[in-house]
């Protein structure tokens, strides 16, 4: 009897024992499970932290070569860098669970977005201004064509007005001076001594002219005696700055065909030696001669 207690207080020992053994691999196995969960979670959660850092790095490498280019927006694309720099702090500050790395994952697509969307912005004015600059570039080569084209007119049409100026000036001929003896009768005889001239002969011809104007002509005659004197009026014209002191002056009308003036100066006591005879245009020697009284 006593026996048979003692056989059912050991089965229940051993069944306790064998239910606690139970229980104790079961808590076991639950805590190896648990931490081998914990270990794959922080393994996974530390690529991911580090994968989002590299994509991050990546991005903050994009725009710090956009903004190298200098283009019209490089304060906006320093601006979005600043934020993927914050971004890139703050994910090195965290302790990278599964809610944070969900949060940065979600910033960082939105940057990305962002950077998409400012680098085919750039790509645009990359291009407009690539044809602007070929527009320009082509602009600039037709007005330096253009420009080279008007030096040329203007250097033919100084050239064409010089020698428009050059032909219109009118040319004198045939400039002659000789003496002659006054009669009573009025009748001039030709002489060359000094002691018997009354008045001198001064004759010259305008050249034809189809170019030059036409209208009043005004020359000043000067003669000068072989003492240096000149004779006649001795009246004093100024052109220029420049004095000038002549005999007597002519006024003849031109209408671009030849003409000849003869015009008498009147003296008396003439000196023996040579004569010069100037013939000015607006103070402009324009001919000149020669003769002798003796």
């Amino acid at each position: 009897m006593e026996n048979q207690k003692n056989n059912s207080s050991l089965k229940a020992v051993v069944a306790v024992l064998a239910i606690l053994l139970v229980g104790s691999l079961v808590y076991i196995f639950k805590l190896t499970s648990d931490a081998k969960a914990q270990l794959t979670e922080l393994t996974t959660t530390k690529t991911e932290k580090e994968s989002v850092m590299k994509d991050l790095e990546e991005l903050k490498a994009t725009y710090d070569a956009a903004i190298a280019e200098n283009t019209s927006m490089s304060e906006e694309l320093i601006a979005e860098r600043e934020k993927v720099v914050n971004l890139i702090a703050d994910l090195k500050k965290s302790k990278g669970d599964a809610a944070s790395m969900a949060k940065y994952k979600s910033q960082y697509f939105a940057l990305e977005t962002k950077m998409k969307g400012m680098m085919q912005e750039i790509e645009v004015l990359k291009t407009a201004n690539t044809k602007l600059t070929t527009e320009r570039d082509s602009t600039v080569m037709v007005l330096g064509e253009a420009k080279k084209y008007n030096e040329v007119l203007v250097g033919q049409n100084e050239e064409l007005s010089k020698t428009v100026e050059v032909a219109s000036k009118l040319s004198i001929l045939n400039l002659k001076t000789a003496a002659y003896k006054l009669r009573s009768s009025g009748k001039q005889i030709a002489t060359d001594k000094a002691s018997r001239a009354d008045i001198l002969k001064i004759s010259f011809t305008i050249a034809e002219n189809k170019v030059a104007k036409s209208g009043d002509k005004t020359y000043y005659v000067q003669v000068i005696d072989s003492k240096n004197n000149v004779l006649g009026q001795k009246e004093t014209q100024s052109f220029n700055g420049k004095s000038l002191t002549y005999s007597f002056l002519t006024t003849v009308k031109f209408e671009n065909k030849t003409v000849d003036v003869v015009q008498d100066l009147s003296g008396k006591d003439f000196e023996k030696g040579s004569y010069f005879v100037n013939v000015f245009d607006n103070g402009e020697l324009v001919s000149k001669s020669s003769f002798s009284l003796r």
